[in-house]
């Protein structure tokens, strides 16, 4: 069972030595909390033990532990220009050498939990799981994916885009579309990474994340949640790109429409 007062307090205790008031760290702390319970959340919708909804929050709670060190280290949070943040957090919690971070919040071993812990979060941001996983192990790495995704949401119209992709309003507002992101996204596909090429692909990118989700509590959290529309309500001053984005966010609509009613 897992322990999650000693857990959250160990989490607060790695978090300390950054600096809170960058809104970056405060970004990530606060989307680790939402994580984690929402992890519970879709964990218990799908009739879990208590023991499966523990471990699902613990694993939301240190799904992005690689985020810190990668953002002090390269100073952003772009994996394509730094480190690829799911697998540089599992070597941080799971490494050999030295203590393992991992016992700082599950003190007592249990190989079973850290196998699903560590391969969840290795592979939390990957655009597709690997294949051969088994049902426990695809259990876990779905319920994170889609934990992530619904808060991604809600992190994208607390904070300044600007702030979050790198970039100055006039580039932001000014951007074009890749077509090939546009066409990804009417096919009902997630966005890969490498077709991004621009600040307003990365939007669309995340306007598309419902395409991935697994389950449905998550689709009714994000509709609940309503930020996924605020994200849609993005303004472009590029003709092109508004008539792209008024395109792809109605079919984002209808599809959603289709798999809640």
């Amino acid at each position: 069972m897992t322990d999650r007062k000693r857990a959250a307090a160990a989490f607060r205790e790695y978090v300390k030595p950054y600096d809170i008031t960058n809104d970056k760290i405060r970004l990530k702390v606060e989307h680790t909390g939402r994580v984690a319970a929402g992890s519970e959340r879709i964990a218990r919708s799908l009739g879990l033990s208590a023991e499966d909804c523990d471990l699902a929050w613990l694993i939301g709670l240190l799904h992005d532990i690689g985020r810190f060190e990668q953002l002090r280290i390269y100073n952003t949070f772009n994996d394509a220009a730094s480190i690829d943040h799911g697998r540089f957090g599992a070597d941080l919690l799971f490494g050999s050498e030295g203590e393992r971070l991992i016992r700082r919040f599950m003190p007592a071993e249990d190989p079973e939990a850290e196998h699903l812990i560590e391969l969840a979060i290795r592979h939390h941001s990957d655009y597709l799981l690997p294949e051969g996983l088994n049902e426990r192990e695809l259990l876990f790495a779905r319920l994170i994916r889609d934990a992530d995704k619904v808060d991604i949401f809600r992190v994208n119209t607390e904070f300044s885009l600007e702030s979050i992709y790198n970039t100055d309003t006039e580039t932001l507002r000014s951007a074009e579309i890749t077509p090939v992101v546009k066409r990804t996204s009417l096919s009902h596909q997630t966005i890969l990474r490498s077709i991004r090429k621009t600040p307003v692909d990365i939007i669309v990118g995340h306007i598309s994340l419902p395409y991935g989700i697994e389950y449905p509590e998550s689709l009714r959290m994000i509709r609940e949640q309503g930020y996924l529309e605020k994200l849609m309500g993005f303004q472009s001053e590029n003709e092109k790109t508004a008539r792209d984005l008024d395109e792809i966010t109605a079919e984002v609509r209808r599809w959603m429409e289709e798999k809640t009613a």
